[in-house]
């Protein structure tokens, strides 16, 4: 653990019950937008893909697994 966390961590610690929960909130709407950016990225770059012809899309377990062993 790098001291800068730790001092992080103990800071938190002395923060009020209210001041906790605000930075709580704070953290989980970081995490959630982190994550919307993260599909994004993985949407972006699934329909890049789809242009260039490298996606196949298919309904049959055995194309899929074909194409997965491939």
């Amino acid at each position: 653990m790098s001291a800068t966390f730790a001092t992080l961590v103990e800071n938190v610690r002395s923060c009020s019950t209210e001041e906790k929960l605000e930075l709580k909130s704070l953290l989980e709407r970081a995490l959630i937008e982190e994550r919307r950016r993260k599909i994004k990225a993985n949407g972006q770059r699934s329909m890049a893909e789809l242009k260039r012809g490298k996606l196949k899309f298919s309904s049959s377990i055995s194309e899929l697994k074909k194409s997965l062993a491939e």
